[in-house]
Parts: C-alpha cells; sequence; structure tokens
C-alpha cells in the first residue's frame, strides 16, 4: 500500500513548523540518514541528524533578520514510486511577523516511509537560488552579508 496522503500532509506540516520555530533539531528528526541536498550550486550528504541541526542552524541568522515567523505549504505534486517511496513537489511558503509572504519556494523531495515514520532523504531545490536573490535585493540585504 502507499504512502497515505494524510502522512505526507503531516510530515510537511510538522516540517513547515519547524523550519518556523527555527528548531534545527526538530527540521533535522525529520529526515532518513543519510540525508542528500542536490542543487545547482551545491550537492551534500549528511550521516547524522547532529550535522544536519548544525547546518539548519547556520542559516538561522538570516531568517531572523529577514522576518520568518511562519512557513505554510502546498503540495504541487505526488509520484508514488513504490510502497515505500514517494516523490513530492512542494510549494513552500514563507511568511513574516505580519502575515505578508516573503518569498516562497519550489522543492523536490524524495520521502521514504520508515520504521519513525515518513522520512526526507533527498531534496532538491527548484528555484531557491532566484528566489532568495530576488528577497534579499527587497529587504537590503548584501548577499554577501548573507553568507
Amino acid at each position: 500500500m502507499a504512502v497515505s496522503q494524510q502522512s505526507i500532509e503531516a510530515h510537511l506540516r510538522a516540517y513547515g513548523a519547524a523550519q518556523a520555530t527555527l528548531d534545527a533539531e526538530r527540521t533535522a528528526s525529520l529526515w532518513g540518514l543519510p540525508g542528500m541536498i542536490l542543487g545547482d550550486d551545491f550537492v551534500g550528504a549528511l550521516d547524522s541528524r547532529e550535522e544536519m541541526a548544525r547546518g539548519l542552524r547556520g542559516g538561522h541568522p538570516l531568517l531572523r533578520r529577514l522576518g520568518l515567523a511562519r512557513v505554510a505549504h502546498e503540495l504541487v505534486e505526488r509520484v508514488d514510486l513504490t510502497d515505500r517511496l514517494v516523490r513530492v513537489r512542494v510549494r513552500w511558503l514563507f511568511f513574516d511577523t505580519v502575515g505578508d509572504l516573503l518569498t516562497d519556494g519550489l522543492y523536490e523531495y524524495l520521502l521514504r516511509e520508515d520504521a519513525e515514520g515518513l522520512r526526507v532523504y533527498v531534496a532538491i531545490p527548484l528555484d531557491e537560488r532566484e528566489k532568495m536573490a530576488d528577497l534579499l535585493r527587497r529587504k537590503g540585504i548584501d548577499p554577501a552579508e548573507a553568507g
């Protein structure tokens, strides 16, 4: 039996909530090991959740500066690959403290249903570089300062 829609939505809600509260440990707990990020400018795989959490915390100062307060998602596409593997395309919506949309971002994920639940094994940012550059420009932040 394929991964349930309810499991996918619950996982994405938990992931977005962990991102919004800058909870690096909770975000990392939603990944399987090893976890890989694969993009045009970066390829990396991490073998521990501690490494993941450390990497996530590195981006938190910028997210605070940008005023991130809430993260929502839209499930754009779902492709069942096997009974335990599903590929999803997700549009993340990032909001500030007054509820205004900061930016959005399109990602593809390879998710696997493990004994602990649904976990991300591969994340592919599809438009993150362009969207972040635009957000930094609109906020008047020098990209060199952003890291």
